[in-house]
């Protein structure tokens, strides 16, 4: 049951009112003033049933989840800080100061899951149309980077350790007893593969690799065998995994680099100081004149980036007509993106070899530098947002990190250009009482 913010006209003896103890002119209360509310709602109402325990007002807890992401907080910090914060309490709908925790920081799971990847899009969408000149602009900037997940470092001794590891609490947990259970010696065994780069521990390195590996062949051999058949068949996928773990090698394709997070993908980008991420491909598409994101696509694995130029300008065509858009005519990319000039009728403009006329060859050159404006935005997401490293599970985490991030991204613009308007107008006002008394 979908609950409500009922609005409080009386005074309250006891409670002070957000109007009386904040500044009305401040940026984030134009914010939330240029914000949709109904429409957010009437859109996630449908998302609720008529019975059952009313939830969090729909204004509330999209309104911190907005938030969290423009202030890169996590769940927990950002109720902490709604507590401190009178604006920010304004910005989702409250009439009286509280002192107390609005909800419970796991509602934000639930949320995030029951309004899916569709209501992301329509968040972007409404993000979007606080720029009204993104959502018809005609050239957008397109580029790939990598949305690194929160794991450690891949290496075959931790893979095949953790495998053992949780054989044994699967035996415990389900009552069968192991003929040994190797805490002591798995253990014994990874610190002697550290350091098995160096000439004087290589042998001894690889050797405790390989019995690690076998001791976790074993074990789990040993589960498959006495655990019963009706108990078995809910193992079935997780055991697959740690096999797949377990007999990998250097050159089998897609091979798992974490147990917990088996899609992550290990990708390279050319850095310098960090040769291999890991974690998930996405695709940015942004407005070249506006800078604004229009779309931020997850893909799995590794494609090539010509072939999430589709997916991505579809994302970004919803995004724009929801909120009344067309589709780009333009994008531009750079080399990595050879192979495709036309994408249902988005041209698609790469760097080439000279244009014949003079005037050709500028046009070219300025595109093209301006495209360059798409890295630091790029920077700005991992940096200043959530893109950086991704603390959300599984494959709906990651496409609900990307697109939070691009939500985040367009609602801090639009904040800082009120916040440089206002100066604007402090400086004219300045200008003027200068002028009148000197």
């Amino acid at each position: 049951m979908l609950g409500k913010i009922q609005p409080d006209l009386q005074q309250n003896l006891f409670k002070t009112r957000l109007t009386e103890l904040i500044n009305m002119e401040h940026p984030l209360v134009k914010l939330a003033q240029e914000i949709s509310w109904d429409k957010m709602e009437s859109e996630f109402e449908k998302l609720f049933s008529e019975n059952g325990r009313p939830s969090v007002a729909i204004r509330k807890i999209a309104g911190m989840l907005l938030l969290k992401e423009m202030f890169k907080e996590s769940d927990e910090s950002v109720v902490e800080r709604w507590i401190e914060n009178a604006y920010w309490q304004y910005f989702t709908g409250e009439t009286f100061f509280q002192t107390q925790q609005p909800f419970d920081p796991s509602n934000f799971v639930h949320f995030r899951k029951r309004i899916g990847e569709k209501g992301l899009e329509f968040l972007l969408g409404q993000s979007v149309s606080l720029h009204p000149k993104a959502k018809t602009e005609d050239e957008v900037q397109v580029d790939t980077t990598v949305q690194e997940k929160n794991i450690t470092f891949p290496t075959d001794a931790k893979l095949a350790k953790k495998v053992i590891d949780n054989c044994v609490k699967i035996a415990e947990k389900e009552g069968v007893i192991q003929r040994q259970s190797y805490r002591r010696v798995s253990k014994q065994l990874l610190r002697e593969a550290y350091f098995g780069h160096h000439p004087r521990r290589q042998k001894k390195a690889s050797m405790a690799r390989k019995k690690l590996r076998t001791i976790g062949k074993r074990v789990l051999r040993e589960l498959e065998r006495k655990l019963p058949a009706d108990i078995l068949k809910d193992y079935h996928p997780i055991f697959s995994i740690y096999l797949k773990a377990l007999t990998q090698e250097k050159t089998t394709k897609d091979k798992i680099y974490s147990l917990h997070e088996p899609h992550v993908a290990c990708i390279a980008k050319g850095k310098s100081g960090k040769n291999y991420e890991f974690g998930t491909k996405v695709a940015v598409v942004r407005g070249r004149k506006t800078g604004v994101i229009t779309s931020v696509k997850r893909f799995f694995g590794n494609p090539h980036d010509s072939k999430t130029l589709e997916a991505s300008l579809a994302q970004s065509e919803r995004v724009r007509r929801s909120v009344g858009g067309t589709r780009p005519g333009k994008a531009s990319a750079d080399r990595g993106f050879r192979g495709i000039k036309e994408v249902e009728g988005t041209t698609i403009l790469l760097p080439a070899k000279k244009d014949k006329t003079r005037y050709g060859q500028q046009v070219a050159r300025l595109r093209f530098r301006a495209r360059a404006a798409i890295e630091p935005c790029i920077s700005h997401l991992k940096r200043n947002h959530s893109l950086g490293l991704n603390f959300l599970k599984g494959v709906a985490g990651d496409i609900n990190n990307a697109l939070l991030a691009g939500i985040g991204y367009n609602l801090k613009m639009r904040l800082n250009q009120i916040k440089q308007q206002c100066m604007l107008w402090l400086e004219v006002v300045l200008k003027i009482f200068l002028c009148k008394y000197n």
